[in-house]
């Protein structure tokens, strides 16, 4: 026997995407549900070579629903999350607004799946932001062969991050670049995106770091270990889709570059890192560059592997 899952935000870049996963990996589904807000009803969206009709979120009652993937943004999550998990279905939030709750975890299947028995808190297991997960997939062999003291990142992070206006913010600017009097203004993002870097993502915060630098240093603690001193730098570039990061990392003990190497290429998660080679400037430093597709593992693929853990660990069926 498989589950009823829910799919809320199924018509957002990442709703999509965790069907197409879900369908992808086989998750083992008996039911599923297509939901969307009310100006979205009736939406198409496929699943596998199902298609899907959307349903209104705003009237469904998840009594009976195993699993909701949410997909949507922390204000209407605030709303309908408590509203699932207390009609018993486990809610699994892709947005900011449970990661810091000390009786949510925050889960990464491949560094922290042990945290999950902890859902029964408050019955929301939260996913971490996208340019942590990819991170900490990375630093978790390391630091379990070698300590890591201190992570100084630097995120180059995709437009696709922001959403669907944000991409097509990009393409219009680029293409109104090539044409005179087509110029397009930023209205996402406070400057230009085509052909410039800003670093700007999120809010600024009166330390001077944004929102964003901030929830890595705070999810990383969480994640991995509280012990480790994480300073972040978040860039938003002109790419669609992927993340990039450079990594310094400091540990406790000496760690090799080619036995970093072998580590990571054998670590379960561990997608597109390379350029992994010593750092001179410390005694225990290593440098290495991580590259993740942040509509997949940084968001839709970590919560689907959220939800295979649970029916793996948690939940029985049949």
């Amino acid at each position: 026997m498989g589950y009823k899952v829910v799919v809320v935000g199924a018509t957002g870049n990442v709703g999509k995407e965790m069907l197409n996963i879900l369908a992808e990996r086989e998750f083992p589904v008996d039911e599923i549900a297509a939901l969307a807000s009310r100006k979205s009803l009736g939406t198409e969206v496929s699943f596998g070579d199902r298609t899907l009709k959307t349903q209104d979120l705003d009237t469904f009652d998840f009594t009976g629903w195993d699993i909701a993937l949410f997909a949507i943004g922390s204000d209407a999550t605030k709303v309908y999350a408590p509203k699932a998990a207390s009609q018993g279905c486990v809610v699994i939030d892709n947005s900011s607004l449970y990661r810091y709750d000390p009786d949510i975890p925050l889960i990464v299947p491949e560094v922290n799946a042990e945290d999950i028995v902890r859902y029964k808190n408050k019955n929301i297991i939260a996913n971490p932001n996208c340019s942590t997960a990819q991170m900490v997939v990375a630093l978790k062999p390391l630091h379990d062969r070698a300590r890591i003291k201190r992570v100084v990142v630097a995120t180059y992070q995709s437009v696709s991050g922001t959403g669907k206006e944000a991409m097509d913010e990009l393409w219009n600017q680029t293409k109104g670049l090539f044409v005179p009097g087509q110029e397009v203004a930023p209205k996402v993002y406070p400057k230009q995106i085509a052909f410039n870097v800003i670093p700007h993502i999120d809010i600024f915060l009166d330390s001077g770091e944004t929102k964003e630098e901030w929830k890595m240093v705070a999810e990383t603690k969480k994640i991995l270990d509280p012990s480790i001193k994480v300073t972040a730098t978040c860039v938003r570039v002109p790419v669609f889709v992927g993340h990039s990061e450079a990594i310094n990392i400091e540990f406790e003990d000496f760690l090799d570059w080619e036995e970093a190497t072998d580590i990571l290429r054998e670590a379960p998660g561990a997608t597109y890192i390379s350029r992994i080679r010593q750092d001179s400037t410390i005694e225990n430093g290593l440098n290495l560059w991580c590259v993740s597709d942040n509509l997949r593992k940084g968001a839709a693929l970590n919560a689907v592997q959220i939800a295979e853990v649970l029916g793996n660990r948690c939940l029985k069926k049949g």
